[in-house]
């Protein structure tokens, strides 16, 4: 059973479903619990599933993404609502089928941001009504390293990105390749002083040497041993200070 806000994508184009998966798979708070490649079949998967959220795309052959909005306000639950589209000019009508956003082609990381945050606000969500309950983290983390398993101690490691389809794992000497999502390796990691400041970082907290003002009221983070200066968002600015500093 899911606990955060079951999410599908709908969208004739597997590139784009595959983009859109992965960015929403950086938001801990969001499950993605089914795609589909037309309306007809997006209608299906919503009516089996019933998920809080449905990303949509306009452009689809046979049912659209207008004419499948318009068949779910028949609906007894009805998804929130958020096109993804191409095309800005449908906008107007979007709104009139009662959709909450409209996110254009390519995907802006911030403007998706924000739309969870309208999601969010409009479920009135919380990660602590989830009822989650997470032990604390024991253990190394498993990499596979030329055909090897290596066990990488928590405290060894300095941050992590994502990179196309690879997570990248960095200590001190070496970088490690892992197909495993940032997300998942976070969740592994729970326990321990690793903090996201940005949808493609992770990043040991005690191995941060200096915050770095950049460009408007956003940060950059100095790691131990790496020259490579780390984006932090905006709004992680506040909840990373109030973890570092006594």
């Amino acid at each position: 059973m899911t606990n955060g806000i079951k999410t599908v994508i709908i969208d004739d184009e597997p590139y784009s479903r595959d983009e859109l998966s992965f960015l929403l798979e950086q938001y801990d708070e969001v499950d993605i619990i089914g795609e589909a490649d037309s309306g007809e079949k997006g209608l299906e998967l919503i009516m089996r599933k019933e998920p809080d959220v449905a990303f949509i795309d306009i452009e689809m052959p046979q049912m659209s993404g207008m004419e499948l909005a318009q068949a779910l306000k028949n609906m007894k639950k009805t998804p929130i609502i958020i096109f993804a589209t191409a095309y800005p000019d449908y906008a107007a009508k979007a709104f009139r089928v009662q959709a909450l956003d409209y996110i254009l082609k390519p995907f802006d990381e911030e403007n998706l941001q924000e739309t969870i945050e309208l999601v969010k606000e409009k479920l009135n969500w919380d990660a602590s009504s989830t009822g989650k309950t997470q032990a604390p983290a024991i253990g190394k983390l498993a990499v596979e390293d030329n055909g090897r398993i290596v066990y990488l101690s928590p405290s060894d490691i300095t941050y992590l990105f994502r990179e196309v389809r690879e997570t990248i794992i960095c200590t001190k000497d070496h970088q490690y390749h892992s197909r495993t999502p940032i997300k998942e390796i976070e969740e592994k990691l729970k326990g321990y002083p690793f903090f996201r400041p940005h949808k493609s970082y992770l990043v040991n907290l005690d191995k941060i040497e200096q915050l770095i003002p950049w460009l408007n009221g956003a940060y950059q983070v100095k790691m131990q041993g790496s020259k490579e200066e780390i984006p932090v968002s905006r709004n992680y600015v506040k909840e990373l200070r109030e973890r570092l500093e006594l």
